[in-house]
């Protein structure tokens, strides 16, 4: 014979004060967990997102980032007349040689200069990314100080709105466009011509190619002479995994930083649940008796009490959900630790993060419950009932 669910809840809700207690010290730990979980995922889909499956990158090899790569001239002839790249319309290669630098600007509120990524490109670099769709404006003009800015550029940083002038390498650079890349990290960069940048900065070198294969399948043989040419010393990816990489350390920083936080927290929030618990068993010795005495076993007194702590817990799970939700409104910039430049995500909850959280604060609540349900569950139905 078990005890009535309804039963148990009718219990919550006559400690219904200590009861909100606990549940919300459990909401604000599954809040934190819930928030880390959601952080790390728009991170990742940021970056991921950021790359096309069909287009590959070429950076020089031992290097991890744009920033760090270096392409020459004659490499990136080399590479660019490969028999594996797709033509474009008119016969047209498609391979955009790129630049990839770092510039300070100042942020809008707080006055303070944050890295970003301005990137020298071409119409075909555009074309290589149908996910960059201009919003505002025009794209720039070949061989013009002109660019664009991604729309996470033009609302936190200052002089970046249409027809607004930025000063760096010695130029002054004109906001032609505002472009949306869909939530990647292309958002977070300014594009122009790359020849003037690379003349601007006073640089000889490529810092990549983006291209794409005529045929997908031609990926291993591309990389593979690629990697064994002795002219060259580079190395290829898709884009994909290129950008997916460079959310390693910053979504492993993260994940320790947020992780740490969570079990620092549950801890006082399992102590808080055990606490209450034990409470509960303490003033219901009578009860505890009665119900022995009208045949209820040990097990099922065990299984009420621990009922109890996971009602709550799971109360708790579905609160901290409901509040940690909220922040996919919110976006959140911090540095990427691979180049250093200014980065913007979005929290994103999605249906694997929910269950993780709800499965945390299920444990949360067995582990501060189980103890007192054991000691309820051994009480002597004589002492018990001498308590009358």
């Amino acid at each position: 014979m078990s005890v009535p669910l309804s039963y148990i809840a009718r219990n919550l809700w006559t400690r219904r004060l200590t009861t909100a207690l606990t549940v919300s010290g459990l909401a604000l730990v599954v809040f934190v967990f819930a928030t880390v979980l959601m952080l790390d995922a728009g991170l990742k889909r940021t970056l991921v997102t950021t790359g096309e499956y069909d287009n590959m990158v070429v950076i020089r090899k031992g290097t991890e980032t744009e920033v760090q790569s270096s392409i020459n001239r004659d490499q990136a002839s080399i590479i660019e007349m490969h028999a594996a790249i797709a033509n474009g319309p008119g016969g047209q290669r498609m391979a955009s040689k790129e630049t990839v630098v770092l510039i300070s600007l100042t942020r809008r509120g707080d006055n303070r200069p944050s890295n970003v990524i301005i990137r020298g490109t071409s119409a075909m670099g555009l074309a290589l990314r149908p996910q960059v769709k201009l919003i505002e404006g025009r794209t720039f003009r070949a061989g013009s100080s002109e660019i664009i800015v991604g729309i996470n550029i033009a609302r936190r940083f200052e002089g970046t709105g249409i027809g607004g002038r930025l000063r760096f390498a010695q130029r002054d650079w004109t906001v032609v466009g505002i472009f949306d890349a869909g939530g990647s990290g292309f958002d977070s960069e300014i594009w122009g011509d790359a020849d003037q940048l690379m003349q601007s900065f006073r640089r000889t070198a490529y810092s990549s190619m983006v291209l794409r294969l005529a045929d997908t399948g031609l990926y291993d043989r591309f990389r593979a002479d690629v990697d064994t040419d002795p002219r060259l010393a580079d190395e290829v990816k898709r884009e994909q995994v290129f950008y997916s990489d460079q959310s390693r350390a910053l979504s492993k920083f993260i994940n320790i930083l947020g992780l740490t936080l969570s079990i620092i927290f549950s801890i006082g929030a399992t102590i808080g649940a055990m606490i209450t618990m034990y409470a509960s068993v303490a003033s219901r010795v009578t009860e505890i008796g009665t119900l022995r005495a009208l045949g209820f076993k040990r097990a099922s007194i065990l299984r009420a009490f621990v009922m109890e702590a996971l009602l709550m817990g799971l109360a708790g799970g579905v609160a901290g959900l409901a509040l940690a939700s909220s922040m996919q409104f919110a976006s959140f910039s911090t540095t990427n630790f691979q180049t250093f430049a200014d980065l913007s995500f979005r929290f994103i909850l999605t249906p694997g993060i929910a269950v993780q959280t709800l499965l945390f604060a299920l444990v949360m609540g067995l582990a501060g419950g189980f103890l007192p349900a054991v000691r309820a569950a051994r009480l002597n139905i004589v002492d018990a009932l001498r308590a009358i």
